[in-house]
């Protein structure tokens, strides 16, 4: 017996359903949030220290560490660069 696949990859499955967009743009989000939230540990940034060093408030730090909420490019820039990271965008 040969092995063939069995269905079909789950990229197949959201697009037949329409949502593969709508997923992959979830995922990212969710990535970046926890790449954020981890260097923010790994430098010891409180997220109060964070809203400090980006002259807003912790809600808003909240906010952009929430992967339901959408982020600007520039925000996104911004706390990057306080955990001395930086965001690089690709078009694939």
């Amino acid at each position: 017996m040969s092995k063939k696949r069995m269905g079909s990859s789950i990229d197949d499955f959201l697009r037949e359903e329409c949502i593969f967009e709508e997923a992959q743009a979830q995922a990212v989000k969710e990535v970046v949030a926890w790449r954020l939230g981890q260097a923010m540990k790994k430098k010891k940034i409180s997220k109060s220290r964070m809203a400090t060093l980006l002259k807003t408030s912790r809600t808003q730090v909240d906010r952009r560490l929430d992967p339901k909420n959408d982020i600007t490019l520039s925000s996104l820039q911004r706390a990057a660069a306080m955990v001395g990271r930086r965001v690089s965008i690709e078009l694939v």
